[in-house]
C-alpha cells in the first residue's frame, strides 16, 4: 500500500514536469507579449512546485500553496483573452496544455494527502502485538536463545519504520524529490542563456 502510493507520487511529479514543459513550448503559439508573460509565470510556477516537494515547515507549505494558487490564476488569466478572441485549434491546444498543468498539480496534491488511514495503522499494530505475545508465550529457554527471540520484534519494528517513512513523502529518509522539475528548470535556463546572446546580437 505504502509503496504503491510512493510510486504514484513519483509518477505525478514526472507528469507535472512534462505538462509544464509542454505548455512552455506551446506558449510560443501565443502573441509575443502574452507568450513572454506566460513563460515568465511558468518559470515562477516551477520554482513553487520544486519548493512543494522539499522539506518545509507547515507555515511555509501553506505559503507555497497560496502562491501556487495565485500563479495558477495568473496563468489562466494570461492566456484567456487570446483564447477567447482567437478560437482556433491552435489556441485550443494552448488552453488544453494549461489545463493539464493545473490538473497535474491537483493530482500530485491529492496523492500527497492520500496516506495510510489510521484504522490500517491500528490493525497492523494489533497484529504485531498479538504476534509478539504469541512468540513470548511460546518461548522456551529464553535466556539461552535471547538473540533469536529478539529477531521478530526487531523485524516488526523495522517494517513499521519503513512503512511510516515511505508513507511520509516530505519527511523521513525516503522522500519524493522533484528531480524532473529541477531538470526541467535547468533545461529551460540553458535555453534562455543560449537564446539571449543571439537576441542581443540582433
Amino acid at each position: 500500500m505504502a509503496i504503491d502510493r510512493h510510486d504514484q507520487r513519483e509518477v505525478f511529479e514526472e507528469g507535472e514536469a512534462n505538462a509544464i514543459g509542454t505548455e512552455y513550448l506551446r506558449a510560443d503559439l501565443l502573441p509575443p507579449k502574452a507568450s513572454a508573460a506566460t513563460k515568465d509565470l511558468l518559470l515562477q510556477y516551477i520554482d513553487q512546485r520544486i519548493l512543494f516537494y522539499s522539506k518545509q515547515s507547515p507555515d511555509k507549505i501553506q505559503e507555497i500553496r497560496s502562491k501556487t494558487d495565485q500563479l495558477q490564476t495568473a496563468l489562466w488569466n494570461e492566456i484567456l483573452p487570446t483564447v477567447r478572441t482567437q478560437a482556433t485549434p491552435v489556441m485550443a491546444l494552448v488552453a488544453s496544455g494549461m489545463n493539464e498543468v493545473l490538473n497535474s498539480q491537483g493530482y500530485a496534491q491529492a496523492a500527497w494527502w492520500n496516506r495510510i488511514p489510521f484504522t490500517a495503522w491500528a490493525l497492523m499494530a494489533a497484529i504485531a502485538i498479538c504476534a509478539n505475545l504469541l512468540v513470548g508465550f511460546g518461548a522456551r529457554n529464553f535466556e539461552k536463545n535471547i538473540g533469536l527471540f529478539m529477531i521478530f520484534p526487531f523485524v516488526v519494528s523495522v517494517s513499521f519504520f519503513l512503512i511510516a517513512d515511505i508513507d511520509s513523502p516530505r519527511g523521513g529518509v525516503i522522500r519524493i524529490e522533484a528531480r524532473n522539475l529541477v531538470a526541467l528548470k535547468n533545461n529551460l535556463a540553458q535555453q534562455m542563456n543560449v537564446s539571449s546572446p543571439s537576441v542581443g546580437n540582433k
